[in-house]
């Protein structure tokens, strides 16, 4: 094993070092991770610094498949989190663990010096954030960490802002297992302080956070790394396909992958169920066409050709179309097959 780790880490730095660097990042990017050296499951990247951070009053709107375990790594953490969902009941687990649940978004706005929310559209994001504009106030923060296009993002920020608060968006990298397992990764932009005093939150729940600059950077990142996940995930279902055409066995097809070049831990997640044809929702399949949808219409505006990306939209809606929509974005497989 300890081979493997050192030629890997080698042939990591010479590809580094054999690509020239065009675009320096910019200076207002910042990255923050956890150290590569195991911790204790409940430590964070900046308790293995020797930092102590207080307890924080939270609130937490949206209690869907991503938001519960969130929430309640948030509250295993020593935070007081005051919870709310548009259905009530969705909210129990994170109340059975310790959360207090709030009578409307605003009821919990005015509970917390922070609000987090996460749910599924730009739509709901909107209209959460209108709900809570009322328990808004300076010296509060408004955290999004819903996945919506960069309009929408900056629409919130106006409501959030008029308020005397601050606002962050920071959209997550991640689906279900690495929110149960506080190993997201936050794409964050806009008011730096907030993002500052976040850091406690943010590396309870993810193993990285990135700051990025203005309003609309974070948003924008989140749909090209989900572009880029959505095309490969089509491409990975149609090599799967190809293979049972060719009468070729599927599990040694995803041995052969994961000792190449194009090894993935997506693929190496994804593709047993996939083979068992089972696709139990880590991150559902409307919710992948949806991020398709907004990372197009984004290259749109931008004058920027995306074939690849625009092919694997429409297996994506295909799949909506034939019922896949609540199923595992991998069940893009059934379109393929189809």
């Amino acid at each position: 094993a300890l081979h493997v780790a050192s030629r890997a880490s080698y042939m990591s730095s010479a590809l580094a070092a054999s690509v020239p660097r065009t675009h320096p990042l910019p200076p207002f990017s910042r990255a923050h991770r956890r150290p590569s050296a195991p911790l204790p499951r409940a430590a964070t990247a900046s308790e293995s610094e020797n930092k102590t951070h207080e307890p924080m009053k939270l609130a937490f709107l949206g209690c869907g498949i991503m938001g519960v375990p969130m929430a309640k790594n948030l509250l295993k953490a020593g935070h007081d989190v005051c919870v709310w969902n548009r259905t009530s009941a969705a909210a129990a687990p994170v109340v059975e663990a310790g959360g207090k649940l709030a009578a409307s978004a605003a009821d919990a706005a005015r509970e917390a010096d922070v609000v987090f929310v996460m749910v599924s559209t730009p739509d709901a994001a909107l209209d959460v954030a209108k709900a809570a504009a009322d328990g808004l106030a300076p010296g509060k923060g408004y955290v999004d960490v819903s996945t919506v296009d960069a309009g929408t993002s900056s629409t919130i920020a106006s409501i959030v802002r008029a308020t005397g608060a601050e606002f962050l968006e920071a959209p997550v990298s991640g689906s279900k297992k690495p929110a149960e397992d506080g190993a997201l990764i936050f794409l964050c932009a806009g008011d730096e302080g907030l993002y500052t005093r976040c850091a406690s939150p943010l590396e309870t729940m993810g193993k990285a956070h990135f700051f990025l600059g203005d309003v609309g950077q974070g948003a924008k990142m989140k749909l090209v790394v989900n572009m880029i996940m959505g095309s490969m995930m089509g491409a990975f279902a149609e090599g799967l396909t190809l293979a049972e055409k060719s009468d070729l066995d599927p599990a040694t097809l995803l041995e052969v992958v994961s000792l190449g070049a194009i090894a993935s831990p997506m693929f190496a997640l994804k593709g047993p169920t996939m083979v068992k044809g089972t696709f139990a929702p880590a991150f559902p399949l409307k919710h992948q066409q949806k991020d398709m949808r907004l990372a197009l219409a984004l290259a749109d505006e931008l004058a920027q050709d995306m074939p690849v990306a625009a092919a694997a939209n429409e297996l994506y809606k295909r799949a909506r179309r034939d019922g896949a929509d609540d199923e595992d974005f991998s069940a893009v497989l059934k379109a393929v097959k189809k």
